[in-house]
């Protein structure tokens, strides 16, 4: 999969997807400054949300409508409310284009309904992507499929059936140009709900890009997915943890993200290959291994003991291995202390 000119597969480093989501809190300078961050932290690629709460959902205060979980971020909002606040102005979107395409960064959004599509396309969005709680909006992803983007599509609650189905609407659109994300729809979500051993599954079984929409604190559970083979880690990003935005709590600060991005190329570079021995790098190390010295001087004729041998460091002498076959032999000539111990310095037989 290619999104303009990044390459995402096992063999490029993974992609890292900075997703500002609602980050802006209502303002457009706070909005363009984090897009100056993503670009500090090293980022190629910035995420943004295009909707507004109508295309979402209805103003409504009917029970349907309003959260009703004490765990949750977001607990007694209306969806409209919340939604409205998480928007980002559509009058917004060239400006943060434009910033990013200054930055020399990639800037494409998540959809939530065809006038969005259409919207971006006059903005020449270069990918699309579908958010979990639209993956079963079939009408939606088709008219992506029309625009023959790159489009990425989170699945978070979608069982292995329903994963399924998805697919075979995609090949039935004859669309092969799409990835998946691994993702847990909890805000934020446990670790242990991360289930990132799934990834490498999802590749054998689905043949596709796989990443992960990495909801939980911090940047270890994104690390354990590009070891299962992940190929995106979209993460959300904040100016800092602490203000008060609606997703700024499972957001990563710029330090943070600019860490996920050093630490996710390092995580990449030490999967490798299947590989026994020393490396080229470690050969010179070679040296410093064990081997069999002579600690005191013997002279010729005279017994080899456990007083005048020993293993030690470095690595010059003979194997310790042969420690106990050279124990009662013979040296050959005078020896002297502080030496390896080679095979011809003692006699075969005694």
């Amino acid at each position: 999969m290619k999104i303009k000119n990044i390459n995402i597969g096992l063999k490029y480093k993974p992609c890292i997807i900075a997703e500002i989501s609602g980050n802006h809190n209502q303002n457009l300078s706070r909005a363009l400054t984090l897009v100056d961050k993503a670009a500090w932290a090293g980022v190629k690629i910035i995420k943004l949300q295009t909707y507004k709460p109508e295309t979402i959902t209805i103003n409504s205060k009917k029970k349907d409508f309003i959260i009703n979980d004490k765990t949750s971020l977001w607990n007694k909002r209306s969806l409209y409310s919340l939604y409205k606040e998480g928007s980002t102005p559509w009058e917004w979107h060239k400006k943060i284009f434009l910033r990013a395409k200054q930055k020399r960064l990639i800037c494409f959004s998540s959809v939530f309904d065809e006038t969005s599509v259409d919207f971006l396309e006059r903005l020449k969005a270069p990918a699309y992507k579908i958010s979990s709680f639209e993956s079963n909006h079939y009408p939606l992803i088709k008219k992506v499929i029309d625009t023959k983007k790159p489009l990425i599509i989170s699945l978070g609650l979608n069982s292995f059936k329903e994963i399924k189905e998805l697919i075979s609407f995609l090949n039935k659109n004859n669309f092969k140009n799409y990835a998946l994300l691994k993702c847990t729809s909890s805000y934020p979500a446990k670790p242990e709900d991360a289930n990132v051993k799934t990834i490498d599954s999802m590749r054998k079984e689905f043949n596709c890009e796989i990443g992960f929409s990495d909801h939980t604190l911090g940047i270890g559970s994104s690390l354990a997915a590009i070891a299962n083979g992940a190929t995106i880690i979209e993460k959300h990003f904040t100016l800092s943890s602490k203000d008060k935005g609606i997703d700024s709590k499972f957001s990563l600060d710029p330090f943070e993200l600019k860490c996920l991005v050093q630490e996710s190329e390092r995580a990449w570079k030490s999967l490798g290959k299947i590989f026994y021995g020393p490396t080229k790098n470690e050969k010179k190390y070679l040296k410093f291994r064990r081997s069999i010295y002579i600690i005191k001087n013997i002279k010729k004729n005279e017994k080899i003991t456990r007083e005048n041998i020993k293993i030690i460091r470095p690595h010059f002498g003979l194997l310790p291995k042969k420690f106990n076959y050279v124990l009662g032999k013979k040296a050959s000539k005078n020896l002297a202390k502080d030496t390896p111990l080679k095979s011809s310095d003692f006699l075969k037989k005694n």
